[in-house]
């Protein structure tokens, strides 16, 4: 049997990648990101216990990193109207999930129009849409009720529609039934999970 401590260490080694991804989406900037998946980690090794209890490791792991980057914003809040790069740094980072030139494009003006929503905003429409979890999944990792998540996810897309006009947002009235992303003219999601669907 492996103590807690080789159980932690083999969970941060096989999904630390994951939820470094994860954190560039909430917060937008690689460093800041590492950072966050730091800390994330770190809060995570200490209650380890307790994860180890929940319905789901991972759920957990979500929870923490975003409580990590809800606090970050909220002691740095005057940095909440600087302009973050996606651009430059969607560029650098070169996922699997690029793919046709249009896709790409798509995909990066997607990320900048993300960097302008309210933090808790942002949380949410990681969470739902490239997540992929669901309103009651994402309830749980934030600490509020189903309701709330939903009032959140219109606020936050009504906020996307208008920084990106409306015919970008029409991939997302368009998403096949049971999927929760956006979708082009062929039916394929624009942005693609980190993990597969279930």
């Amino acid at each position: 049997m492996t103590n807690a401590f080789d159980e932690f260490t083999e969970f941060a080694q096989a999904r630390q990648g994951h939820l470094r991804r994860l954190a560039f989406l909430l917060c937008g900037d690689w460093h800041d990101a590492q950072d966050l998946t730091q800390t994330a980690l770190l809060n995570l090794c200490r209650h380890w216990g307790k994860a180890r209890r929940a319905d789901s490791v991972e759920g957990y792991a979500h929870k923490v990193l975003v409580h990590a980057y809800l606090d970050h914003r909220r002691k740095y809040r005057r940095d909440a109207e600087r302009a973050l790069d996606f651009t430059r740094q969607a560029e650098i980072a070169n996922d699997a999930a690029a793919g046709p030139a249009g896709q790409s494009e798509l995909r990066l003006t997607l990320l900048d129009a993300l960097a302008r929503l309210a933090p808790r905003g942002r949380a949410v429409l990681v969470l739902r849409f490239w997540e992929d979890l669901s309103v009651e999944a994402t309830a749980a990792v934030l600490g509020c009720s189903s309701g709330n998540v939903k009032s959140q996810t219109s606020r936050a897309l009504g906020r996307l529609r208008d920084i990106l006009g409306d015919s970008l947002m029409e991939g997302f009235d368009d998403a096949p039934e049971g999927s929760a992303l956006p979708v082009d003219s062929l039916g394929q999601p624009l942005i693609r999970p980190t993990r597969p669907a279930a």
